[in-house]
């Protein structure tokens, strides 16, 4: 999901993320950088404490399961949040809005951590909520009016995933809807008072 927004908001509205003046290689290289540690270094880990029998499933079925994985996540989206807001000068001085968007990834992934130490919360619908909710709240603030058909687009998948989730009983409409839910608060609320 992070590389998914991402990619809308650096070839979609790269001034709203202060990225207008670079190339499209360069926020190409950018996104890639941001897939490695979202995506590539958290399946890595997630596979790794599968095969060290640390969890049952890479499927994480099991609340229980997802403790370690997410909290692993958590650390590596902070890190990566780290990268962008304090040690790539020219990003951070130029798009400070890269590290707030992910500062709330992170923040997400920290609350499905938590939350999942008592109720199996659903991270894809988190995700996906986090997605909506940025891109609503760029739309909503600076009149981003070409996401309008994005946004309509991604509703639409949000409903996929998660009526998709509810078919496999691996959630509970409440599950489902809490963990939407969550994610567009914690991203409008980051829109809405960090940029």
């Amino acid at each position: 999901m992070p590389t998914l927004l991402f990619g809308i908001l650096f070839f979609l509205t790269p001034g709203v993320m202060g990225l207008d003046a670079f190339s499209s290689g360069f926020r190409g290289s950018l996104l890639v950088l941001i897939a490695v540690g979202t995506f590539g270094i958290p399946s890595i880990l997630i596979y790794f404490l599968f095969r060290s029998g640390y969890i049952g499933s890479l499927y994480l079925d099991d609340r229980l399961d997802r403790r370690m994985p997410y909290l692993f996540t958590a650390i590596v989206y902070a890190a990566v949040t780290f990268l962008f807001a304090n040690q790539l000068q020219l990003v951070s001085d130029t798009s400070p809005e890269i590290a707030v968007v992910l500062g709330s990834i992170t923040v997400s992934i920290l609350l499905v951590a938590l939350i999942s130490l008592y109720w199996k919360i659903s991270a894809h619908s988190v995700g996906i909520g986090g997605v909506l909710g940025t891109l609503m709240a760029i739309t909503l603030r600076f009149g981003e009016t070409d996401l309008i058909l994005i946004l309509a687009l991604l509703t639409g998948l949000a409903g996929l995933i998660m009526s998709a989730r509810l078919h496999l009983n691996a959630h509970t409409l409440a599950q489902v809807n809490g963990g939407l839910l969550l994610g567009i608060v914690v991203s409008v609320g980051a829109v809405w008072l960090l940029f």
